[in-house]
């Protein structure tokens, strides 16, 4: 019987999200308290409900230190959008490989990737880049499909590159340590950007008319772009190197990059008090999502446990006895589905009560599994149809349609196979 509701709850839930189209978020609160009121004890419910399973999950998840990372990290992000770097660094990127067969693409892409590492929000980059990075390329004859793909899949470079907000919530809801998250993340992230950068190139290579190249920069226009791109390094360095010492705690790290980033904007008069407004507004709004998606799986966690759900998920694999990279590729697809149809985190909140059991009874590495996790589930930022980077993209002015959006970004998705290919055979190796 349980079990039976349990699987009616994933169903429900689902139902209210794809066809209602409510927030993530209050479906699966809604369906989770449903749930836990259906197998709550007769004549205890409201007790059970208000002082016992929801009333502590909730206050469990509003009361936690540990999340206080999560707005320190989007406050930094937002300062650094607002404050106008993602332009700089584009210019620079320019600068120094513009001159290459495809190098505004390439360009877009390092340029991406800079940026989202002290940023970590995929629409922001792909909102940003747009609107530096279009019109440059527009002008200098690059065919839409290049143009556009390259805004889309460059900025998915923030789900997988440190300071991800997909990973912080994963290590959060995990229990597993963010820092070493961080750490083990630059391999992959600095995989698919290069994966990428072979893709561009291989598109210039088919079809050499697509890119043309630009004038060389001299190398004192070479060495005065530089400023914004070592501000940035310096102080994604200060952040990485105090979470990788285990000196100070991610919050700790979060702060101090949150307050330097801060500080330095304002002394340099990037940021003016109506910016400052900005990004605190946005800093909220995206909080309050997130920590509404993270109230909502926690409570529908606590309902599939008591379903029992997850551990039937698990003695079934296990009594057919299904080999560990099967096992693998069926969670894969099914993250590359769910990314398909909803946002990558709230799918993956969705998700972890189901398959962390099963994860942990096969003996996989958690932070190895959340890079796997975060690599596929940002697919769904590209791919139709939801792909929200490219809706980002197409509805920028003077932007292509839709359509060549979409079939410039499919032009890149090798790049994501071979890196998940790569994590596959790290995982064989160790």
């Amino acid at each position: 019987m349980e079990t039976i509701l349990g699987i009616s709850g994933v169903v429900l839930m689902m139902a209210l999200i794809l066809v209602l189209g409510m927030s993530p978020g209050l479906a699966m609160l809604f369906t989770g308290l449903v749930g836990i009121l259906a197998l709550a004890p007769a004549g205890d419910l409201w007790h059970t409900v208000l002082n016992g399973f929801v009333g502590a999950e909730m206050w469990g998840v509003f009361s936690n230190y540990g999340f206080t990372v999560i707005p320190l990290f989007v406050f930094l992000g937002e300062i650094i959008f607002h404050a106008g770097y993602s332009d700089r660094l584009f210019r620079a990127a320019r600068v120094w490989f513009g001159h290459t067969r495809g190098g505004l693409a390439i360009t877009t892409i390092l340029a991406s990737a800079g940026f989202s590492t002290v940023c970590g929000s995929n629409t922001a980059t792909a909102a940003t880049m747009s609107a530096v990075a279009l019109r440059p390329m527009r002008h200098a004859g690059y065919n839409p499909e290049l143009s556009t793909g390259a805004i889309a899949v460059g900025s998915t470079l923030g789900a997988v590159t440190p300071p991800s907000i997909v990973l912080v919530v994963y290590g959060l809801y995990t229990q597993v340590d963010i820092g070493s998250l961080f750490k083990v993340a630059l391999v992959p992230g600095f995989l698919l950007t290069a994966a990428l950068v072979l893709c561009v190139k291989y598109i210039c290579w088919k079809h050499p008319g697509w890119a043309p190249t630009t004038p060389r920069g001299s190398r004192k226009r070479r060495l005065a772009v530089l400023p914004p791109v070592i501000e940035v390094a310096v102080l994604f360095g200060i952040v990485m190197a105090g979470l990788f010492s285990g000196k100070i705690s991610p919050t700790e790290a979060a702060g101090v990059g949150a307050c330097l980033g801060l500080a330095g904007c304002a002394i340099r008069g990037r940021l003016s008090w109506r910016k400052l407004r900005l990004a605190t507004e946005a800093t909220l709004r995206i909080t309050g999502m997130v920590f509404l998606i993270l109230a909502g799986a926690t409570v529908f966690g606590k309902f599939l446990v008591l379903s029992n759900l997850p551990q039937l998920l698990t003695e079934s694999i296990t009594a057919v006895n299904m080999s560990p990279l099967v096992v693998i590729l069926l969670m894969s697809a099914c993250y590359l589905l769910g990314g398909l149809l909803m946002d990558a985190l709230a799918f993956l909140l969705i998700s972890l009560p189901l398959f962390q059991p099963l994860i942990l009874q096969m003996g996989f590495d958690m932070i190895w599994f959340g890079q796997v996790v975060c690599l596929i589930t940002t697919l769904g930022a590209v791919t139709p149809p939801i792909g929200v980077s490219c809706f980002v993209v197409a509805g920028q002015r003077d932007a292509p349609p839709m359509e060549t959006v979409f079939r410039g970004a499919m032009r890149f998705l090798p790049a994501y196979a071979l890196v998940y290919i790569l994590l596959l055979a790290w995982q064989a190796i160790k």
